[in-house]
This record gives structure tokens, C-alpha cells and sequence, in this order.
């Protein structure tokens, strides 16, 4: 089982929703955040350190009071409002033809760490230094979880019902997503969904563990006093995850030739021209301006476990680790990681810049994810690219 409450949001004025909310903090750099923050007014407060000259450490104490300062100014300014009683919300996005509705809500910390809340990804201390300083200068979480569950007619049924009502807020962004939100604050509405997540024995972290990680140590350190013990997320059912590729660009070939490393990659994989990535267990390789298919030989398909028969790991294990001798893809600067939703053409514009060559991946399934989680493994670095990324400022828990 479970526990998914509601909770009594912190968020927009509906008719400024669009100009205040922005993207996830950690998918742009302080650089991209300056340029467009006018139009996406939270970054001021969810990277604060554009707020200050270029080149000032943004793990700085005044880094997070300037966050906690422009927080209170939206506030004060009516900008931002709080509601005055507990509700479930639903979230919807559209991306192109993809449609995902989810679930505004809090989760348990405690279920975080015994595993009803399930991970796949390792976090970094330092990053959890950083959301944890940041909720605690704010006093708030202002980061969406993205979870996902088992899929349930009960709760799909009851959330499409309730999207044919006038919506709190729908604006298309920047980024030619569209956002819609409604508010479930009758009682019928909230002990219904209350008591179907009880049939519902665990959740998977698609997307936040960093914020989950350090949602759970602001718990402890507070002994769970006021609202730390919960942490805001939203729950889509996993039928409607749309999961992109994480390719991988590599910066020098290990003191090999194109061709040496052909010769060396023909070993691992069958190699064919004209190819169109299409399965599982095929990559495509961008190597002197043109494109090739990889496709595993059958030997090399293999894993132990669930994790490490994923492509991003039998990649690292037969061709990173003993070709390119790239042996921590985490920690390596000769190996850098593209979102699919950046396209071929960044992967090329990358590899024409200077660096060797380029790997494009099948996507993950969410399949393999549950798989891998349920198991009580680990995921691969970057091994999956969730989109569309849900917009920060949107809904906010107070702590």
C-alpha cells in the first residue's frame, strides 16, 4: 500500500500561472536560466544565482536567502497564492501527439526509504546538498516528484471524468507544452482516490531522486515536525510514460584510428550502412560525418541482472570500459550525455565541434525500469529521458 494524501497547495494566480512557472531547475544551465527568465519568473527562485554576477558560488548561504527573498516577494505580491484546504490536483500536459494526466499529491518519506517508493538511480551527496539547503531556506518544496504506478481503471476512469470541467489554469510554454490543472477538493472526490491508491502496493521514481533523497533528509533532521515527513510529487499511471533516449558523445577514440576502433566495435557488434534504430539491443554510431547501425551480437546481449542487460550498460561493459577505457561513465570527462529530445543534429553538431563520435540508444521501456527497481537494482547512468518535464512553481508544498 501506498500512502498518497492530499494537500494544500502554494501556487500561481491562475492568470499568471504561464509567466511564473518555469522549467525544472536542473535542466538548465545558469546561463540558459538568465536568458529566459523573463518569461519564467520562478527561476528567480528556483536557481537563484542568476540573481547575481556570473562566476559566484551558487551553493553560497545568500544564494538560497536571495531564493528565499524572491519566494516570499511572489507571495507578498499575491502572485503566488495559498489554498486553504487540502485537495488532490491533476496535471495534465500535451507534448506534440503525447498526452500524460497525472496526479498533484505527497508521498510518504518513510516509504522512500524502506522501498515502497522505488529508485533506480544512485544520487550525488553534493546534489542533495543543494535541494536539501534549498527547501530549507524557502521552508517549502517547490520540485516536482515525477512517480509512476501500475496502471488502474478505477483511477483513470475518475480523472477523466473530472478533466471535462473548467480547468484552474491551461497556457501553452515556451516550449510548445501545454499545461492544464484542476483542483479535487470535494470530499467524495478525495477519499475515493485516497482509498484506490490503497490497491496500489508501489510507487517508481521516473524522474527526482535527488529531491526524494533529500526531501527524506530534511525529514530526519526535523524529527518529521510539520509537513516535512511528506514530499510533493505527481503520479502518472505507466502506460502513458513517454521515455526518450540518453545518447552518449565521447570525446577521443583511446589513442585508436576510426578504423582500429571499427575492427574493434565489428567484435562486439554486427555493423551495417543505411540503418534505422528500431529495437532494442541497436545503437547507431555517428563516426567521421556519417551514420552507422550497431547491432549487439548475440553473446553480448546478456546480464545478470535486469540493470546490466540494459543497453546503456552492455555498452559500457563491452565497449566504454575495455575499448575507450572509460571506466566510470559518472565521473569521466571523456564522455558527455544528450537527451534524445535534443535530436540527431545536436549529436552531430557536437561530434563536428571536436568530439570523436556519438551513440545513439533505443529508448528504455518503462518495462525495463519497473524490472530494474523491483529487483532492488540500479539503473545505468542516464539511461532515461522523461518527457515532457513537469514545470517547477506550479504547485508548491509548504513545510
Amino acid at each position: 500500500m501506498a500512502i498518497v494524501e492530499p494537500f494544500a497547495a502554494l501556487r500561481p494566480a491562475p492568470s499568471f500561472a504561464n509567466q511564473i512557472s518555469a522549467p525544472p531547475y536542473d535542466v538548465l544551465s545558469t546561463e540558459e536560466a538568465r536568458q529566459i527568465v523573463g518569461e519564467n519568473r520562478f527561476l528567480n527562485i528556483s536557481k537563484p544565482e542568476i540573481d547575481f554576477a556570473a562566476g559566484t558560488d551558487p551553493y553560497s548561504p545568500e544564494i538560497y536567502a536571495k531564493g528565499a527573498e524572491n519566494f516570499k516577494t511572489l507571495q507578498d505580491s499575491g502572485l503566488l497564492l495559498q489554498d486553504p484546504a487540502s485537495s488532490y490536483y491533476i496535471y495534465r500536459q500535451i507534448m506534440g501527439e503525447h498526452a500524460q494526466t497525472g496526479l498533484v499529491a505527497v508521498v510518504d518519506c518513510n516509504e522512500y526509504e524502506s522501498g515502497v517508493i522505488k529508485k533506480h538511480e544512485l544520487t550525488r551527496p553534493s546534489k542533495e546538498d543543494d535541494r536539501v539547503r534549498h527547501m530549507e531556506a524557502l521552508n517549502a518544496q517547490t520540485g516536482l516528484v515525477f512517480l509512476t504506478y501500475r496502471s488502474l481503471s478505477s483511477i483513470n476512469g475518475f480523472i477523466d471524468k473530472r478533466v471535462s470541467a473548467k480547468p484552474d489554469f491551461d497556457f501553452k510554454a515556451s516550449d510548445g507544452v501545454q499545461h492544464t490543472a484542476w483542483t479535487i477538493s470535494d470530499t467524495a472526490g478525495i477519499d475515493f482516490l485516497s482509498s484506490q491508491f490503497e490497491d496500489v502496493d508501489c510507487l517508481y521514481i521516473a524522474d527526482g531522486h535527488h529531491r526524494s533523497a533529500a526531501a527524506l533528509r530534511l525529514c530526519k533532521a526535523r524529527n518529521g515536525s510539520g509537513r516535512s515527513s511528506r514530499f510533493i510529487a505527481v503520479l502518472f499511471p505507466d502506460q502513458q510514460m513517454q521515455i526518450l533516449a540518453y545518447n552518449r558523445i565521447i570525446k577521443d577514440l583511446n589513442g585508436l584510428s576510426s578504423d582500429g576502433f571499427l575492427g574493434e566495435l565489428k567484435q562486439v557488434f554486427e555493423v551495417k550502412e543505411n540503418f534505422e534504430l528500431s529495437a532494442k539491443n541497436e545503437l547507431s554510431l555517428f563516426l567521421n560525418g556519417e551514420w552507422l547501425g550497431l547491432r549487439f551480437r548475440p553473446e553480448y546481449i546478456s546480464g545478470d541482472t535486469p540493470g546490466e542487460s540494459l543497453d546503456a550498460a552492455l555498452l559500457q561493459r563491452h565497449v566504454l570500459s575495455p575499448i575507450l577505457g572509460i571506466e566510470d561513465s559518472r565521473t569521466s570527462d571523456r564522455i558527455d550525455f544528450v537527451g534524445d529530445i535534443r535530436g540527431s543534429v545536436e549529436l552531430e553538431k557536437r561530434v563536428e565541434s571536436g568530439w570523436a563520435c556519438a551513440f545513439k540508444l533505443f529508448p528504455t521501456t518503462i518495462e525495463d525500469l519497473q524490472l530494474v527497481a523491483d529487483s532492488g537494482g540500479l539503473m545505468p547512468p542516464k539511461s532515461t529521458w522523461f518527457e515532457p518535464k513537469l514545470r517547477d512553481g506550479l504547485f508548491c508544498h509548504m513545510l
